[in-house]
């Protein structure tokens, strides 16, 4: 049995999936000097959510490389659930870190002696180049999920650019500290971007329960698959349309009903064709029809 990783858009998932792993290591160094150089809580912030992002990209890697396997006699259905069990830890390491980033930037701002930053400029110049890292990774992530059309490689992607706004908010909290004399700027950014953090960590985090919970697919993926059985004029109908996901996998069940009096050939070319359908707008697709006389 040959698997995915021979395959060109697999290869292109690898490398995406490598590089981002890759650029998480390099960003948590570049940030762990910078925050002991500075003192920083913005850049603490912006430490934690790139630590993440290595946990996060890592799993990423790993689910890529598992979803070459197929299903076993164990696991029928694949191993796709180990990504949202995966990202309940995610949410709840994301969740601890930024309580502790806005427990610390409150007690900065309380206290009656100002938290002095040293060293800015060699802050700043850490974040931007830090900035235009991440500017390079989105970038080929992108590329690569046009021509992959891989949901891990998108949501990795859409993750490294949200990463951009507290990269941001720490180049401007050590310019206010640098030029302005404003350290507590620190402070106020530090908790923005820990609030950043709890949502991102709340997202992730109900997205994972609800598919270990076998929640249906989102709706828009929902209306995709009504709108193609419905297109369809040689069948009466259908019924007990079931969704639900695992991991970045969508998997798809639907009774149809045919004219009982056709042959098998007939109703199974009828069933194949939706199927195709359904797989070719709703990437990484597992889809099951059950055919029933109308």
């Amino acid at each position: 049995m040959t698997l995915k990783s021979s395959s060109p858009g697999h290869r292109l998932n690898l490398s995406a999936g490598s590089a981002s792993v890759l650029v998480a290591i390099l960003l948590v160094g570049l940030k762990l000097w910078a925050f002991a150089e500075t003192g920083a809580l913005s850049v603490a912030a912006s430490l934690a959510d790139s630590a993440l992002d290595f946990i996060i990209s890592m799993s990423g890697l790993l689910a890529i490389i598992y979803s070459a396997r197929p299903a076993d006699e164990d696991h029928t259905f694949g191993h796709n659930s180990a990504e949202d069990i995966a990202a309940l830890g995610q949410a709840a390491l994301l969740t601890v870190s930024a309580l502790v980033i806005a427990w610390g930037a409150i007690f900065r701002l309380l206290s009656p002696t100002h938290h002095v930053l040293t060293s800015e400029t060699r802050g700043m110049f850490v974040m931007g180049l830090s900035v235009a890292v991440t500017l390079a990774l989105v970038l080929w992530q992108r590329r690569v999920y046009r021509q992959t059309g891989s949901k891990v490689v998108q949501a990795d992607s859409l993750h490294y650019l949200s990463d951009l706004i507290p990269n941001i908010g720490a180049i401007l909290a050590l310019a206010a500290s640098s030029f302005f004399a404003l350290p507590q700027m620190d402070s106020i950014i530090a908790l923005v971007a820990a609030l950043i953090l709890l949502s991102g960590a709340f997202r992730i985090g109900r997205l994972a329960f609800n598919a270990l919970m076998d929640r249906t697919a989102d709706p828009e993926t929902v209306a995709k698959v009504v709108n193609i059985l419905e297109s369809r004029t040689d069948m009466f109908g259908y019924h007990d349309l079931k969704t639900r996901t695992a991991g970045a996998k969508v998997f798809v069940q639907v009774h149809v009903e045919l004219d009982g009096s056709q042959t098998l050939d007939s109703a199974h070319a009828i069933s194949r064709a939706i199927k195709a359908e359904i797989i070719k707008q709703i990437a990484n697709a597992d889809v099951i029809i059950h055919q029933d006389p109308a």
